[in-house]
């Protein structure tokens, strides 16, 4: 991407394109500081915002789109500092168990990191937490969250759980800007994924609650295969078999069951849903 390039060709149009990102200058200062391959992926997010800014837009659009990247970056940094506790714990299993951890750790660190880049780009201020702002045992609901291996893949579960939803939930939020747009999916895919490996880990250790139940790599109806009672919220209305106004059981003749229905489609969770659950998990 040659910016020089760009800016010339805009300028033939518009002359006062300079005075008119004047006041981006900062921003663009402290963008070309960060470091190579995230300050790169955020290239279109900065130039985007920058001639939003400066050519002007919807009132209010940009703030809701920072704000809703701010939501997902307390959601990640949730998820990063339980990892980098998790692995640090000492009670997971060497080999494939520690590797998968370390791996998920890692995915929610260049998620801290890829989210809060762009939030700067963008003109916004990210939220920042340090690991003592955060209260993993969920007001002692989890004492054991990092000395027990089934109670730490639980939470890690829901974490997850809770993560895909609620990037779900806050997509229309970003539809008018494609590039936002695109990247939050990306990052809920790969939480999809995370739930579905961790889930089958559960299976693989026979931490499943109760015994023997028949958890999947997906939700079914509102089942977690999870003991406490505090996860519920994470999982209700994942029981819905109606989408679109359609009915899912046995539509166009087909053999389909509440459970397979369910299991089809993942449900959204509202800002004010992912709020209520996180709280319990936080000091502040």
């Amino acid at each position: 991407m040659n910016l020089q390039n760009i800016l010339s060709e805009i300028e033939q149009t518009d002359p006062e394109v300079y005075e008119k990102l004047d006041t981006r200058r900062d921003a663009m200062k402290s963008f070309v500081k960060t470091s190579g391959r995230i300050a790169l992926a955020a290239v279109p997010f900065a130039l985007g915002s920058m001639f939003q800014k400066a050519y002007g837009s919807p009132t209010g659009t940009s703030d809701i789109i920072i704000d809703t990247l701010n939501f997902a970056l307390t959601l990640e940094y949730l998820e990063s500092n339980f990892y980098i506790k998790a692995v640090a714990s000492g009670i997971i299993p060497a080999g494939v168990s520690l590797t998968a951890l370390n791996v998920i750790r890692d995915h929610e660190n260049e998620h801290v990191a890829f989210l809060t880049t762009a939030i700067k780009a963008a003109g916004g201020t990210p939220v920042s937490f340090k690991a003592t702002d955060f209260d993993f045992t969920a007001k002692g609901t989890f004492p054991g969250v990092f000395t027990d291996y089934g109670t730490l893949l639980a939470v890690a579960q829901t974490f997850e759980d809770t993560g895909v939803r609620a990037y779900k939930g806050q997509a229309p939020n970003l539809i008018s800007n494609n590039d936002y747009l695109q990247a939050a999916l990306q990052i809920h895919s790969v939480e999809a994924r995370h739930a579905a490996h961790l889930r089958e880990m559960r299976k693989a250790a026979n931490l499943l609650v109760p015994p023997g139940v028949n958890v999947k790599p997906w939700i079914t109806l509102n089942q977690s295969g999870i003991a406490s009672s505090a996860v519920q919220a994470s999982y209700n209305g994942e029981e819905n078999v109606v989408q679109a106004g359609l009915t899912i059981t046995n539509i166009g003749g087909f053999p389909i069951s509440v459970s397979a229905a369910s299991e089809a489609f993942d449900e959204p969770l509202t800002k004010d849903q992912v709020t209520a659950i996180v709280s319990h998990f936080l000091h502040r």
